[in-house]
C-alpha cells in the first residue's frame, strides 16, 4: 500500500519531466490537502443532503449547538463560518425561515446581534450529529488510530503557521463589527427576522 501511487504522485512526475528545473515538492502536500478537502467534502455534502441539509447549514447549526449557551454573536459566528459578513446575513435569513434559528439585539447594545438555535434548530443539529460523526469515521477508515493523531498533530501545525486560530468572543466593543456582520448599522431599528422565543 505504501508503494501506491496517487494522482498527485503522477501530477509530480509530469512536472519533473515538464520542468525539471521547478522545485514542485510543496505539491505533495498542497496538493494532497486541497484533493482531499473535495473529495471529504462532496461526501459530506452528499450524505447531508440525505438528512435535508445543506453543507453550510450544517455548519452553523453545528457551530451553534457547541457554543457556550447555544448563541453566537453574528462576528465570532462568521469568522467561525469563514465566510463574509454578507454571506452570513443572507444564510441566517434562510435558516430563520426554516424555523432553525433566531437573531435578536443584544440586551443594551441594539448594534451586537446574536444568533442562537430554536428547539427545532437543536433537534435537527442533534439528530444529525452522531450519524454524521460515524459518516466521518467512515471516510477516515483508511488510516489507523495512530495515522489520524498523527495526520491531525501536522495538519494543527500546518493551520496555526497560516494563522488559523480561535475567533475572541464578542466584547461590548465588537459593537461596530457585529453590526456590519449582522446588516444593521447605527440608524437601524433593531427590528429582526425572527425572535428570541420562537
Amino acid at each position: 500500500m505504501d508503494d501506491a501511487i496517487d494522482a498527485v504522485d503522477e501530477i509530480i512526475g509530469q512536472w519533473a519531466l515538464a520542468r525539471p528545473g521547478v522545485d514542485v515538492s510543496p505539491t505533495g502536500v498542497i496538493g494532497r490537502v486541497t484533493r482531499a478537502s473535495r473529495l471529504l467534502d462532496r461526501a459530506a455534502r452528499e450524505f447531508l443532503a440525505e438528512h435535508g441539509l445543506e453543507a453550510w447549514e450544517f455548519d452553523v447549526l453545528a457551530t451553534l449547538r457547541r457554543a457556550e449557551n447555544v448563541r453566537m454573536c453574528m462576528k465570532d459566528l462568521s469568522a467561525a463560518a469563514m465566510v463574509s459578513p454578507g454571506a452570513l446575513t443572507n444564510r441566517i435569513d434562510h435558516l430563520l425561515d426554516r424555523g432553525l434559528v433566531d437573531r435578536w439585539p443584544a440586551p443594551g447594545n441594539r448594534r451586537m446581534t446574536f444568533v442562537g438555535l430554536t428547539d427545532e434548530g437543536r433537534r435537527v443539529a442533534d439528530d444529525v450529529l452522531e450519524r454524521h460523526a460515524a459518516n466521518e469515521a467512515r471516510l477516515l477508515a483508511g488510516l489507523s488510530a495512530g495515522d489520524r493523531d498523527t495526520l491531525a498533530a501536522l495538519l494543527r501545525k500546518l493551520l496555526l503557521s497560516l494563522g488559523d486560530t480561535p475567533a475572541l468572543s464578542c466584547t461590548p466593543g465588537d459593537a461596530a463589527g457585529d453590526a456590519a456582520a449582522s446588516g444593521t448599522g447605527a440608524g437601524a431599528s433593531g427590528v429582526t427576522r425572527g425572535s428570541a422565543t420562537r
